[in-house]
């Protein structure tokens, strides 16, 4: 992806990610976390012009899940208030055996895509997500194994140079979609000169999506955009829609991006589009 792309009106794809595993309805709460609510989310965001859905599961408790009965009840509903959305899974988190991460990835049927970690990161003052290389490719043989797209989650420099190790390990299949995500501790710096970096020191062919936390989400979508990205939002990565306001939906979030996108002259790319895109 590059200018060119912005230039030439080339459809951008816009991921809502809904709900998260980390804070919840005590951060906002819209946010959504039974499968009811978070089917009927999607089915918002689907309106709104979003085409992937990326999907953490909850316990009742509202506390992550990885079980696969989880993700299968969330998928359900998903697809009873959708029309024909993209379904992207999470196999992220921490403190998790590398076991429980596989399970996001057996639903009936699988999803079409799924986030996978590049590397560790640090999170709160105790817990570090470690996802050791030996995690990230067993992950991906069961992608492989199963026709899910795998979506490289890069949150910062280091991560960067592991997609050209994993290149080097194991065969992807083209096109190779990388997630950057800029925002604070372990994650690179939001700042424009980064998101520049970042993108000039991708592999070759790389197609990537553009995520910037908390009150960097609308700047940085609207650096994806204009240089031949793809955008993420939505209530895991940003509770608010303006400063002190929290967002009233999922569904805000993506009809503000989608509103930029038009007036930049890049149409949102439909679900059809997304799929011949990302070669799913």
């Amino acid at each position: 992806m590059s200018y060119e792309a912005f230039l030439d009106g080339d459809p951008v794809i816009v991921t809502a990610a809904l709900t998260g595993g980390v804070h919840g309805k005590e951060a906002n709460p819209n946010i959504p976390e039974t499968p009811g609510e978070i089917g009927r989310s999607a089915g918002e965001v689907e309106a709104a012009g979003a085409s992937v859905v990326h999907l953490h599961a909850r316990r009742p408790n509202g506390e992550r899940s990885f079980d696969t009965e989880r993700f299968q009840a969330i998928d359900d509903a998903v697809r009873r208030h959708t029309d024909d959305v993209v379904i992207q899974h999470s196999t992220g988190g921490t403190g998790a055996p590398d076991a429980d991460r596989h399970l996001p990835l057996r639903t009936d049927p699988p999803p079409e895509m799924a986030s996978l970690d590049m590397g560790p990161l640090n999170r709160y003052a105790h817990l570090t997500s470690e996802n050791t290389r030996a995690l990230v490719d067993s992950l991906h043989a069961e992608m492989v194994d199963r026709g899910i797209k795998p979506e490289l989650e890069v949150f910062n420099d280091g991560h960067r140079n592991e997609i050209y190790g994993l290149l080097e390990r194991r065969d992807l299949a083209d096109p190779v979609y990388a997630t950057l995500i800029f925002g604070p501790g372990t994650l690179t710096r939001p700042r424009p000169e980064h998101f520049l970096t970042a993108i000039a020191d991708l592999p070759d062919g790389v197609t990537f999506n553009t995520l910037g936390f908390g009150r960097h989400q609308l700047p940085f979508a609207t650096m994806g955009i204009l240089f031949g990205g793809h955008v993420r939002v939505g209530l895991e990565d940003n509770v608010y829609y303006d400063r002190g306001e929290l967002a009233e939906s999922n569904a805000q979030l993506v009809e503000r991006v989608v509103r930029v996108a038009d007036e930049l002259g890049r149409p949102v790319a439909t679900t059809d589009e997304t799929r011949e895109i990302l070669g799913l």
